[in-house]
């Protein structure tokens, strides 16, 4: 029997209602790695549909690179919880080999890849929003990459509309990375990590920047224990006009 606990369940119930990310009728696709964060995702969302005042589908979808992983044991897990699971099998391996230079970053190749598979299984069989398992920790390390190395200020909102029409919700973004690993564990969970990575069979470089960015958000908040609560916060609060974009800026005669 899994549990989930109250807090995860208030946060999902809370971001859920403030930002309506799942209505009556709608079809959820939901990316399922297999990893804490999309495992929390799927049992979140079942919980959900137990117990919201409306009628709502959703299945998982585990989308292999082509590797050989070994992923039936996800597909178990789905049947004895009754959630609907679909594996999809690509070549995106290969197709690494031949597309990514030597000491050049995968994250964002591997991670591009599979939500295409995502986005076309969703619009094939007729899905109107993609579930995706990012937290709080993500949003917050993706502002701050962008802050620091890309010059944008820029994260990752609760749902948006993707150029194919799909709906791409985050109902797990108000947690907190800690809580889902604590769901995992609590729960006994067998979930994939990161040496499950594809990217470390080939001879490129790590993705230092991300790694710098947790490290300097956990001394962060080591000295300021409040500055997730007022991260989450500010992100509420942007005041568009004390930047310098012009667009944005009052008119002064």
């Amino acid at each position: 029997m899994i549990e989930l606990s109250k807090k995860i369940s208030k946060l999902v119930g809370k971001t859920n209602a403030e930002y309506g990310l799942i209505k009556e009728g709608d079809r959820v696709l939901v990316g399922f790695s297999g990893g804490k964060d999309s495992t929390t995702l799927i049992h979140a969302l079942n919980h959900l549909k137990k117990v919201a005042p409306y009628n709502f589908e959703f299945k998982a979808v585990t989308v292999t690179y082509g590797m050989g992983e070994q992923v039936q044991f996800l597909a178990d897990h789905c049947k004895e919880h009754a959630i609907e699971h679909e594996i999809i099998d690509t070549e995106i391996f290969e197709l690494a080999g031949e597309k990514i230079r030597k000491n050049s970053s995968f994250c964002s190749f591997f991670s591009r890849m599979r939500r295409g598979y995502l986005y076309s299984t969703a619009l094939e069989q007729g899905y109107n929003k993609l579930a995706l398992g990012h937290h709080l920790d993500d949003a917050m390390e993706s502002f701050f990459m962008n802050f620091l190395y890309n010059g944008a200020l820029r994260s990752m909102p609760p749902q948006y509309k993707a150029e194919n029409g799909l709906t791409v919700i985050r109902p797990l973004i108000f947690c907190r990375e800690r809580q889902l690993r604590a769901f995992a564990q609590s729960n006994e969970l067998n979930v994939i990590g990161d040496e499950a990575c594809p990217a470390m069979r080939f001879d490129i470089k790590m993705p230092h920047a991300r790694e710098a960015t947790k490290k300097l958000l956990a001394q962060m908040e080591e000295e300021n224990p409040q500055m997730f609560i007022s991260m989450k916060a500010a992100f509420n609060n942007v005041q568009t006009s004390t930047f310098f974009q012009k667009e944005f800026l009052d008119d002064v005669e």
